[in-house]
């Protein structure tokens, strides 16, 4: 079930009463979803556009594509990239709460103090740059914390669990009490389908949702059209829509507070519709 969240955004707070839909903005020429690369201005405008005009409440700004195999990306240009992204949401909307998807203390923090973004996205939850708590804590930046073990070139060998959900839970759990104790705010959680775990231990962890909520923290859940859903289906990311659709419900079912997805009308119906089953009219 869903519980209400808020989050301080620069001193405003912002409060949802329905689960969050993020949207994907990837200014990169190399994302495993072909259809979701806006790496030139024009189509960076156009798909920041779609995402405000089909609702997302957050968007998620990414400059480095973390699949495996995809090309190095030096710091400079990634936060060209960012600021390239960033610029083409405020054009459009000077409010709506921007996500940078970085790994990077550096970039993170030019990111918020000098680019307009609001929120850090860090798929490492704080291991492969050690100066990212402080960053964190000296920003009061929201902060999404993500688990992934290894780095993403080699993550796919980092997948030997006993418990895969009792250990994620918990390593999710040491990295909370180290961020807390150095000052850093809203924390959201995000167990990281898809990063140094196999399909069956994806679907293990979907099944064991409802167990994250024990960290009391904003859970996020991305799936949209990652390879548990079109391996398991032999069919293409850009054909996996309607397997991101039914995962995304489960996860809102067992208490997903953020879909971050790159279909934001989709998600936004997923939200309405669990809503509505639950007695809750989400508007």
């Amino acid at each position: 079930m869903f519980t209400s969240f808020s989050l301080n955004i620069k001193g405003r707070l912002i409060s949802w009463n329905r689960p969050a839909v993020m949207g994907i903005l990837n200014v990169t020429p190399d994302s495993f979803y072909a259809d979701s690369r806006a790496f030139e201005n024009e189509s960076t405008d156009r798909q920041a556009a779609r995402l405000i005009e089909e609702g997302a409440d957050m968007i998620d700004i990414g400059g480095y594509s973390s699949r495996p195999g995809a090309d190095d990306v030096c710091p400079d240009e990634e936060l060209r990239r960012l600021e390239q992204g960033i610029a083409a949401v405020r054009r459009l909307n000077a409010d709506i709460p921007i996500s940078v998807d970085t790994f990077r203390a550096d970039v993170a923090l030019k990111a918020v103090t000098q680019l307009g973004a609001d929120i850090i996205n860090d798929i490492s939850g704080g291991t492969l740059d050690d100066k990212m708590i402080e960053v964190v804590a000296s920003t009061h930046a929201p902060y999404i914390m993500m688990h992934m073990r290894g780095t993403p070139a080699d993550m796919q060998q980092h997948t030997d669990y006993t418990d895969v959900t009792c250990e994620v839970v918990d390593w999710l759990s040491r990295q909370l009490a180290q961020f807390s104790l150095a000052g850093a705010g809203d924390i959201i959680i995000d167990p990281g389908f898809g990063f140094s775990k196999t399909t069956d231990q994806n679907f293990e962890m979907l099944a064991s949702l409802p167990l994250f909520n024990s960290l009391g923290r904003p859970i996020l859940v991305g799936v949209s059209r990652k390879s548990m859903i079109y391996k398991s289906l032999d069919i293409t990311p850009a054909e996996s829509l309607n397997g991101t659709t039914v995962i995304n419900t489960l996860a809102l079912e067992r208490g997903a507070s953020i879909l971050r997805v790159h279909d934001v009308a989709a998600a936004r119906q997923a939200v309405k519709l669990v809503g509505l089953t639950n007695n809750q009219k989400y508007c």
